[in-house]
């Protein structure tokens, strides 16, 4: 992809060699170089080691489309990412925190409480610095809710939580574009914005919204001569408007960074070329074969995790039983003592009542011997009689007693035959348990692939991958279903927006908003559009009363 084809990359040697002679040792994620490059136009500082990073110059339109290759993706995200942080581009507090969301995906990967611990985040540089210290918020509660969205992403891929970073910051107002300080006929001092898009004027106060902006399908011609700029539209009716720059190296620079975009922009509109259909068309094929590595692994991971809930449905209901069982022992236990109590007091019981009923014959025989006897005096004989009474009370009661006696022990007996009934009750469910059918283990069989879905056939440590005629066909309709979603999902995406900016709008100290934020906040309040929507409406005025308004600012 020419324009945007690297970002920062790490320098682990620089040494030199000549006046303005190099040798550079690159090492990136997949491969490492070594080359000698000259500096002829720069000044390089003394201080050794120099340090230089390499950018995209050209930024694309849209990222989804025009980044190819995962490396250049991955090279130009961790540029964009470091220019947000940076805040060489502006960020609204809520977009910081989703895309810091997005990073930490794509850095972490899924999402998993049982690792992603509270403060695994405390190290990271995820938001603007301008952003932190707008709000009263401790680093716990950003990171809880920058968690909060990222565990939304589960099931992304490194290079699609990229992309959907990329996709978002694209929008923002001062995505790709290069200020520079310039002057009008009547020295007004303005902004120049040169990005993919065209030309576009700002007030030196106002960075985020264009006051007049020309694309570059309607500029027909690009030049200066020393510090003047001239710019000449496509319609040669309209004359051509002119602005100054403060240094000549600034209008080199500009005038490079125009022709770069006007070529990309009118080749981003014609049919591409061989090369970059044969790029493409491996690229597809690529995130074809990722998708389906994806899909397949995550069949196998959610039949892993289905055996893993089945075995431990198996051990929670063995434990079940085992727990059962002991209780059908205690509970056999508790009735083999509760019998053999009740039996020993059914036999003391018995005792008893026979003592009672030897005693009361006993009484009875006293009775009759005392009134055999013969009692000589009235006095005994009185005596005698309240004796005989006694006697007989004492008789009843112990014929009372003696009966209460057997009644207890049939009652006992009775006890007993129950207690017996329920220790062979409870034998015969220990019994039931003991003999339940057990449960064999659970060998899932992986279930078949899907007719329509391309096969992977595993020999030794080999792997092939075989595409069928339709699998180009399906991928495109589901490009085109993705498209559909997207847009269902940047409806959503703006709710979570408006609703985590309602949320911690409480917590913004008013005194640290920056120029940025306030001119931000005002577009939202008058009902801004994105940045593309906004530009479009710029250019629906017609270009002579653009080059007229220009001229009298």
């Amino acid at each position: 992809m020419a324009g945007a084809v690297a970002s920062r990359m790490s320098f682990s040697s620089l040494k030199r060699k000549q006046p303005k002679t190099f040798t550079v040792r690159i090492v990136t994620m997949d491969a490492e170089m070594e080359f000698n490059c000259e500096v002829l136009d720069h000044d390089v500082s003394k201080e050794e080691p120099v340090t230089f990073h390499f950018l995209a110059k050209f930024y694309p339109e849209n990222a989804e489309e025009e980044l190819v290759q995962e490396i250049t993706q991955h090279l130009f995200f961790l540029q964009v990412k470091k220019q947000i942080l940076d805040e060489k581009i502006y960020c609204p507090p809520e977009a910081s925190v989703l895309l810091a969301s997005y990073a930490v995906q794509a850095k972490y990967g899924d999402y998993d409480p049982s690792v992603h611990k509270r403060g695994f985040l405390a190290q990271e540089e995820l938001l603007p610095k301008r952003v932190i210290n707008l709000y009263q918020m401790t680093p716990e509660m950003w990171e809880e809710r920058i968690t909060a969205w990222y565990a939304e992403h589960r099931g992304r891929a490194r290079d699609e939580a990229e992309m959907e970073y990329l996709k978002i910051a694209q929008d923002l107002e001062m995505y790709g574009v290069n200020y520079f300080a310039i002057r009008n006929k009547k020295g007004t001092e303005l902004l120049l914005g040169v990005d993919a898009l065209g030309l576009h004027i700002y007030d030196p106060e106002n960075r985020l919204t264009p006051k007049i902006s020309f694309p570059w399908n309607e500029i027909r011609n690009i030049s200066y001569s020393d510090k003047e700029f001239t710019i000449k539209p496509l319609d040669k009716k309209i004359d051509v408007f002119k602005f100054n720059s403060s240094k000549l190296r600034v209008n080199k620079l500009i005038l490079q960074l125009c022709i770069g975009n006007h070529d990309l922009f009118m080749r981003r509109r014609k049919a591409d070329s061989l090369e970059v259909q044969q790029m493409k068309a491996q690229a597809r094929e690529e995130k074809a074969r990722k998708q389906m590595e994806r899909q397949r692994l995550a069949r196998e991971k959610q039949m892993r995790e289905e055996a893993e809930r089945t075995r431990d449905e198996l051990e929670r209901r063995l434990l079940q039983m085992k727990e059962e069982a002991t209780m059908a022992n205690e509970a056999l236990m508790r009735s083999e003592e509760t019998a053999d109590l009740l039996a020993e007091k059914a036999q003391i019981t018995e005792e008893e009542a026979k003592l009672l009923a030897q005693k009361a014959a006993e009484a009875e025989q006293e009775m009759q011997r005392i009134k055999a006897t013969a009692i000589r005096t009235e006095e005994e004989k009185r005596l005698m009689e309240q004796k005989v009474l006694e006697a007989e009370v004492l008789a009843l009661k112990m014929a009372e007693e003696s009966e209460r006696r057997a009644k207890e022990a049939d009652q006992l007996k009775q006890d007993l035959q129950e207690a017996r009934e329920a220790e062979r009750r409870a034998k015969q469910k220990l019994l039931e348990i003991a003999t339940k059918p057990t449960y064999p283990p659970m060998n899932p069989i992986p279930a078949p692939l899907p007719p329509d879905i391309p096969s992977f056939n595993l020999i030794g440590d080999s792997l092939s991958f075989d595409f069928k005629d339709t699998d180009m066909k399906r991928l495109s309709m589901e490009i085109e279903k993705e498209k559909v979603e997207y847009m269902e999902k940047s409806k959503h995406l703006q709710e979570q927006l408006n609703e985590l900016k309602t949320e911690i709008e409480a917590l913004k100290l008013k005194e640290r908003e920056t120029a940025l934020d306030i001119l931000h906040n005002e577009n939202s309040d008058r009902g801004g559009s994105s940045k593309h929507n906004t530009i479009k409406k710029l250019t629906l005025q017609s270009a002579k009363s653009r080059v007229a308004f220009f001229e009298e600012l």
